[in-house]
């Protein structure tokens, strides 16, 4: 069984964040890349919010920029799906693939949120050619277009208000006659002259040349008809889940199951045990906040290392 002092669980940009703090700090970490290497921001085109890069850049060349940058430095990376852990006793046991184990003096987990998606035909297929699971990322690219935010809470509300910034007009699609969103929410979407309404449908595939979306078929819930609506752009704000599914009854999660963090900083329940990333934050969920948290993850973990009463840690990080 090899054993490590930093395990980095995921490879988004807060993995990978971490992953280059830590290995400059001489840690050693080794990381487990998961079924997505680089995370969400490999299924975008161009990223144009990511400072540094004026003109942009491309998701998987960002992600591949910065795993080239933790291995520069000495980060070690392992193909695998991380399927069980151990969190009882240190040093912590790592499960990758049901059969490789390891073990770790500190763990930072990073395996993100994923967003829920509609399951219908043709949605995977137009991921980033039209299909989006996030307005601030991508609005800016439907400038003057027709687009369709499906969904009915806050996320939706929000979203779609967001892009009456750039679209010329903006359709909210839910399958019910009445919004989950709070009252604020939906006042603030339904005064907005830009956003338009189609309720009680049921998405049922996505319509496209090819290249790009052209339109969202949707079914009736009352008569059962069929009909496409028009657009191109398709934003899907039906929620996230946390990937913390192989954490149950080993760290506190929230009711929705993100994992919950004291005060500050990174650290979560289980001393030497830290959270950066989607995976502990629902509200901002974007590239650069993720970096954000993966180095503070990093710092966190070096303080834990070095401390020579890491006992204290859990308590002194909460206050």
């Amino acid at each position: 069984m090899d054993k490590h002092r930093v395990m980095i669980l995921g490879t988004g940009p807060a993995g990978l964040t971490a992953a280059i703090y830590a290995a400059r700090a001489n840690l050693a970490p080794v990381v487990i890349e998961g079924n997505e290497p680089g995370g969400q921001l490999t299924l975008t085109t161009e990223v144009e919010n990511f400072p540094g890069f004026p003109d942009g850049i491309m998701g998987p060349e960002l992600m591949d920029n910065m795993r080239k940058q933790a291995e520069k430095f000495g980060a070690v990376f392992v193909r695998g799906f991380v399927t069980a852990v151990d969190l009882t006793k240190r040093p912590f046991t790592v499960t990758v693939d049901d059969k490789h184990q390891h073990q770790a003096d500190s763990l930072i987990i990073s395996t993100g949120a994923s967003a829920k998606m509609l399951g219908i035909p043709g949605e995977s297929e137009m991921v980033g050619r039209g299909v989006s699971t996030c307005a601030t990322c991508d609005g800016f690219f439907f400038r003057n277009k027709k687009i369709i935010v499906v969904g009915g809470g806050d996320s939706a509300m929000e979203e779609a208000t967001f892009l009456t910034k750039f679209a010329s007009e903006v359709t909210i699609v839910h399958r019910r006659n009445e919004l989950r969103a709070s009252k604020v929410m939906q006042e603030r979407a339904r005064n907005n002259p830009k956003i338009k309404w189609v309720m009680n449908v049921t998405p049922v595939s996505v319509q496209s040349d090819g290249n790009k979306v052209t339109g969202l078929e949707v079914r009736d819930n009352e008569t059962g008809q069929t009909r496409v609506l028009e657009t191109e752009g398709l934003f899907i704000a039906i929620g996230h889940s946390p990937n913390t599914g192989f954490l149950k009854g080993q760290v506190e999660l929230d009711e929705v199951g993100y994992i919950k963090t004291n005060g500050v900083t990174t650290a979560t329940s289980v001393e030497g045990v830290f959270a950066c990333g989607d995976v502990m934050d629902p509200h901002y969920r974007q590239a650069i906040t993720a970096a954000g948290s993966g180095c503070k993850a990093a710092l966190d973990v070096e303080r834990y290392l070095e401390s020579s009463s890491t006992h204290d840690w859990s308590v002194s990080a909460a206050q």
